[in-house]
């Protein structure tokens, strides 16, 4: 007997798309380029910080190898970061490159794939340039305040107040000009403010799965400069100091806000912490003063405060991370101060009317930033939700200073907002004594004569007058009605002007409640909101393998296949961003990822989504580390669906079936 043996059809299950499997001999990787937020838009070769990459998929890959380098021929000490990890045609590297340009260019990037059967040929070298932006422009402020263009990728700017030869430091896109104004209300001082201003970013890396890294993520150790190009010497004019009763003018950042105790004048919400206008000098008791404080609130009442500034001489205030001036302390230094710029320090002790001891936002200690997912409301908080965290699983590093907390948080503009005023501000001694001119006096003059002269000796400190006009100097004489100078006045000064001994340990405190301010009428509201946004027209800024197997973007699918790269375009105001994924909008409960991690922190404004297979929602916040501790957390982006399709399978034959007899043995 015989029986005919059929040998079954092989059936392989193959991703469409893919004609065959994978050999050694599998092409490149073709079209490999960089971008910012997707991949199909204009192609280019220069930007302003690190971008995202992406390439034509290969058939049969079962992940790929991504390099970026100093040169073509990716030498060891020339490459820069390397990952082996990426199992989709796309790459997000966590890491500040330098800025550097070539001929043709300085940067490169590679990437081949792992099949079954071994790695393919690297692909060609696509080359790139990072350039620093250029330097910020000025804006039009307002008296007192300096305002420029944002450049892209700042995190702060370095300002060089060139009269001065001082430093300072902004998170936001104006400074107050407190270094002149303060003790020298004249326009020699304040009529003309010289300066210069460069762009400040932060040098970050997060490790990527597979790769070693060393010196913030660059392999090769390379060096990455924090700052910009200076700008050329811009000059910014004031008019002179006005007088008057203390009036809120408005707030100023990215938008203007005119000032109004219910917000009506705003047009938008400040994306950035702004800067608060005011002109006059009279306190409610009809005085002149020379030094002012901004308080902010939540309630029209002006008493739940979030907000203190520090002493400024200015009609502006801008708040600085790196703290306060230096005020004077005594009488003597009083008299120093009015003859130089002031110079940044501590702010001595200062007080509210009613004997509460205050101490400026600006002087707080830094905060610590936020490193790692926060935890939804009733969960326990993440491993290193503050503090210098670990690098990896969706964490990240932060060293060096942050500066105090001198943001506020977002609101829901404009059904929640801010309420803000300014008082006036005196510095004092314990043993002070008053007294008024009686006549006039012009300058020049070395006796004043005064209502009265008792209790005033000789090397008493006085302070004379009040507003654009006060002035300082020594006791030589005192009695009979007079009071001799040891220098001659600088200014003229009317009869009933103030004459005060500021002799000893000088003390500064408010004149006025800012619950009374605010209740005179001399109150505003403003609000505060950024957030990042994930799409464009409708569509997400995602790019990934579609379910057919091509490399596209949310411009042209809904349905991804692996894990999509998204992006998102940077929130003013943010240092860090925390991105979320959730299998439902509402309630948005986010997932854990690998790490455990509900989420991930990065610096990044790109992130490889770690999702599988299904319908997915994610959102994106910005980390504001000048925001209290603890307290960092930006507005969510609303969130934007995406779906991660199952890939598609089709029967394909590797030959034709095979027949054989078999003769059937014979018995024995």
């Amino acid at each position: 007997m015989r029986f005919v043996r059929l040998l079954p059809l092989v059936a392989v299950l193959a991703l469409a798309g893919a004609a065959h499997a994978a050999s050694a001999k599998t092409t490149a990787p073709l079209g490999l380029h960089g971008f910012v937020l997707r991949a199909d838009e204009p192609r280019t070769t220069v930007f302003h910080a690190t971008p995202s990459f992406a390439w034509k998929p290969v058939a049969g890959a079962l992940r790929y190898e991504f390099q970026l380098s100093l040169s073509t021929t990716f030498h060891d000490n020339s490459v820069l970061y390397a990952n082996d990890t990426l199992t989709t045609p796309v790459a997000a590297p966590g890491l500040t490159l330098p800025w550097i340009t070539g001929n043709p260019h300085s940067l490169y990037a590679r990437v081949r794939a792992i099949t079954s059967t071994g790695a393919t040929p690297w692909s060609a070298a696509y080359g790139f340039d990072v350039l620093p932006p250029p330097p910020p422009a000025p804006l039009g402020g307002a008296p007192g305040l300096l305002r420029w263009t944002a450049a892209p990728g700042a995190q702060a700017y370095q300002i060089w107040l060139v009269d001065s030869g001082k430093m300072e430091i902004s998170l936001t896109d104006v400074l107050d000009e407190r270094d002149a104004y303060t003790l020298h209300q004249s326009s020699t001082w304040t009529g003309a403010i010289h300066w210069r201003i460069r762009a400040l970013r932060g040098d970050f890396s997060e490790v990527a799965g597979g790769s070693s890294t060393t010196a913030a993520g660059r392999i090769n150790g390379i060096p990455v400069v924090q700052y910009g190009a200076w700008s050329p010497v811009y000059t910014t004019t004031n008019p002179g100091v006005t007088t008057g009763p203390l009036t809120l003018d408005g707030t100023l950042s990215d938008v203007y806000c005119s000032a109004s105790a219910d917000g009506s004048t705003c047009p938008d919400a400040h994306r950035l912490m702004p800067g608060f206008l005011w002109s006059g000098n009279q306190g409610l008791d009809g005085r002149g003063y020379e030094l002012f404080r901004v308080y902010v609130f939540t309630d029209r009442q002006c008493l739940n405060r979030v907000f203190t500034s520090a002493i400024v001489g200015s009609p502006a205030y801008a708040a600085r991370p790196l703290g306060p001036l230096a005020m004077p302390t005594s009488g003597a230094a009083l008299v120093v101060a009015r003859t130089k710029y002031a110079t940044d320090g501590s702010e001595p002790a200062s007080y509210m009317l009613d004997g509460e001891q205050v101490t400026p936002t600006e002087s707080l200690p830094d905060a610590k930033p936020t490193t790692a997912p926060l935890a939804a409301p009733g969960e326990a908080a993440s491993s290193g939700s503050s503090g210098s965290g670990g690098s990896g699983g969706g964490t990240i590093t932060v060293s060096g200073r942050t500066g105090a907390p001198v943001d506020l948080w977002d609101t829901d503009w404009p059904q929640s907002g801010y309420y803000w005023t300014v008082v006036p501000v005196v510095a004092s001694a314990p043993d002070a004594i008053e007294t008024n001119i009686s006549s006039a006096a012009a300058a020049g003059d070395k006796v004043v004569a005064v209502t009265g002269a008792g209790g005033f000796n000789v090397g008493d400190v006085l302070s004379i007058g009040s507003g654009p006009t006060i002035e300082s100097a020594s006791v030589t004489a005192a009695g009979d009605g007079k009071l001799t100078l040891s220098s001659g006045l600088t200014y003229g000064h009317g009869a009933g002007e103030l004459v005060a001994r500021t002799s000893g340990s000088l003390v500064y405190h408010d004149t006025e409640l800012p619950q009374d301010a605010c209740a005179s009428g001399r109150i505003a509201r403003f609000g505060k909101f950024s957030s990042p946004s994930l799409t464009a027209s409708g569509d997400l800024f995602a790019t990934g393998l579609s379910s057919t197997g091509r490399l596209t973007s949310a411009v042209h699918t809904t349905a991804f296949y692996g894990q999509p790269l998204i992006a998102w375009t940077a929130a003013l105001g943010a240092s860090a961003y925390e991105v979320q994924w959730s299998k439902h909008a509402y309630p948005f409960t986010p997932e854990a990822s690998a790490s455990g991690l509900k989420g991930i922190v990065t610096f990044a404004t790109s992130v490889v989504l770690p999702v599988t297979s299904g319908t997915w929602y994610y959102r994106v916040r910005g980390l504001d580390f000048s925001l209290p501790t603890g307290a960092q957390q930006m507005t969510w982006s609303s969130p934007a669906k995406l779906v991660v399709a199952s890939p598609k399978f089709k029967i394909a034959k590797t030959k034709k079936p095979t027949f054989r007899v078999v003769p059937k043995k014979k018995s024995k």
